[in-house]
């Protein structure tokens, strides 16, 4: 296998069945419902691959005619699913999002869960540019945090650039302290973080972009994305010092907000590989996330979109 049949990108982490209302209406009075694959990074790795990046999804699903249909569906998108491990004993999640009333989710004890640093062994890291990881891998299993450990070794010893987006689900951890602290140090060990204001000022009690920075130092670049303000990348320069930028986010009727930080991030990363300056990559993660913002699906239905 040569570098250049090898993905550029790789986001590791859980994919799951996303059944959503067909209509931007409450789940209980729903008819209508869309079946489609959904999860931080494989929402990531879909939005990069529809940006014509290499990108892959590495993760596992059960053997099982949820975890076929969604491996088929993301290579529909024209991700690399060459790394997917499909597992016999223990079923692919399943996650259902009520418009307006947030998102329920049924994945204890899935394939998911049951990655492990044998699982992070495995993968070619040789030739990618970014691997992306999330906080949600961290709090499905003790196994799947001790993956991640495995995954920030193994890309300190390579040329690619750590991108590590924070992803904060409270009803996932033990308590807001463990939370609090394993999210902090995931991210400090990342080259790049994201992490939303609102998840922050929970997390550790910031209140503005620059109390986020000041409070994790440690990531070269650093974006704090806030809601329907804007987003902001702290880059530290050469002399150690930040150079700061701040784009405003795009004006649109949000229908469903779960899913936008994903673009976002694809958004982001696709610009930052294509060398595009601190605003310009901003303004690529707004335009993707606009995108997932107007409907329910964490990734555009419409392909002419």
């Amino acid at each position: 296998m040569t570098d250049a049949l090898l993905p550029e990108i790789i986001a590791i982490g859980e994919t799951m069945a996303l059944v959503t209302p067909a209509l931007a209406e409450p789940l209980e009075r729903a008819v209508d419902f869309h079946l489609d694959a959904g999860g931080a990074e494989s929402n990531v790795a879909s939005h990069l691959a529809a940006l014509r990046r290499r990108a892959a999804w590495a993760g596992r699903v059960g053997d099982d005619a949820l975890g076929r249909r969604l491996v088929a569906q993301l290579a529909s998108r024209g991700v690399d699913t060459r790394f997917v491990e499909r597992d016999p004993d223990a079923p692919t999640g399943l996650y259902v999002k009520d418009p307006g009333n947030g998102v329920q989710y049924f994945r204890v004890g899935s394939a998911a869960s049951r990655m492990s640093p044998a699982f992070a062994e495995r993968l070619p890291l040789e030739g990618a540019r970014v691997v992306h990881l999330s906080g949600i891998t961290a709090a499905l299993s003790s196994s799947c945090d001790a993956m991640l450990d495995a995954m920030i070794e193994r890309v300190a010893a390579t040329p690619a650039l750590l991108s590590f987006d924070v992803n904060h689900r409270a009803a996932l951890w033990r308590s807001a302290e463990a939370a609090a602290a394993r999210l902090r140090a995931l991210a400090a060990a990342a080259d790049l973080a994201f992490v939303g204001l609102d998840e922050a000022a929970r997390l550790w009690g910031t209140t503005t972009a620059s109390d986020v920075r000041a409070f994790l130092p440690e990531p070269a670049r650093l974006i704090v994305k806030d809601g329907d303000v804007g987003a902001t990348e702290f880059a530290r320069g050469v002399d150690g010092i930040d150079a700061v930028e701040h784009v405003a986010a795009h004006p649109v009727d949000v229908v469903e907000a779960v899913g936008a930080g994903d673009a976002f991030a694809a958004g982001y990363l696709a610009a930052l590989l294509d060398d595009r300056d601190a605003a310009g990559r901003l303004r690529a993660g707004h335009d993707r996330a606009v995108l997932v913002l107007g409907e329910t699906s964490d990734f555009p239905r419409d392909p002419r979109r």
